[in-house]
This record gives structure tokens, C-alpha cells and sequence, in this order.
């Protein structure tokens, strides 16, 4: 198994970046929503095309288990240092929450 932590801070951002043998844009942005603060994934092809929008970052599951039919090639996990069952806030992404591509050997 390869575990590669995809680089984050604690604000909004748009960035390449190769996972598996593919290179994707990831949006990430803070939904400020007082019923549900979260930070929700984009993923979009390197052209900029949409290929899945709107993913809450939650801890205790694979972010792209439901999209498997569109071939992703490992699994996208958040896990937070210390608890991990607690999902990212504003101020930690990338400092004590992380997101981990999980692909299995080859």
C-alpha cells in the first residue's frame, strides 16, 4: 500500500496534482453553512472539467468509494491527529487534519 498526504493549509484553494497516474485540479472550500461548516472537495480533470463537486471532507471513510465507477485509482482518506473521528475545521486542514491518497501495490 502507498499512502501519499495531498498538501493543504487552512484557507480556500485550487491546485494540480498527480494521483495515481493521473493528474487531477482539487478545489477545496469552506461551506459555511451553520448547519453543517465543512470543507467540500471538487475534483476536475486537468482541463478544468468537472468529474465529482460538492465532497464533504469526513473522517472514517473512503471519499471516492461511491464514484468507483469512474476508476479512480486508490481511495481518498481525512484523518486528524489525535481524534481521528473529528473532521477538519476552518483553522486545521493541512495542519492537523490531513487528506491521504491511498492506493494499493502494485
Amino acid at each position: 500500500m502507498a499512502i501519499v498526504e495531498v498538501p493543504l493549509s487552512p484557507q480556500p484553494q485550487t491546485f494540480q496534482i498527480q494521483l495515481g497516474q493521473v493528474t487531477y485540479n482539487l478545489t477545496l472550500a469552506w461551506n459555511d453553512d451553520t448547519a453543517g461548516q465543512c470543507w467540500v472537495l471538487d475534483i476536475a480533470d486537468v482541463n478544468g472539467s468537472a468529474i465529482v463537486s460538492g465532497i464533504p471532507l469526513v473522517t472514517g471513510s473512503d471519499l471516492l468509494s461511491q464514484y468507483a465507477y469512474i476508476g479512480f485509482s486508490g481511495a481518498l482518506v481525512v484523518l486528524t491527529d489525535g481524534d481521528a473521528t473529528a473532521v477538519p475545521t476552518f483553522e486545521n486542514l493541512g495542519i492537523n487534519s490531513h487528506l491521504y491518497f491511498v492506493t494499493p501495490d502494485a
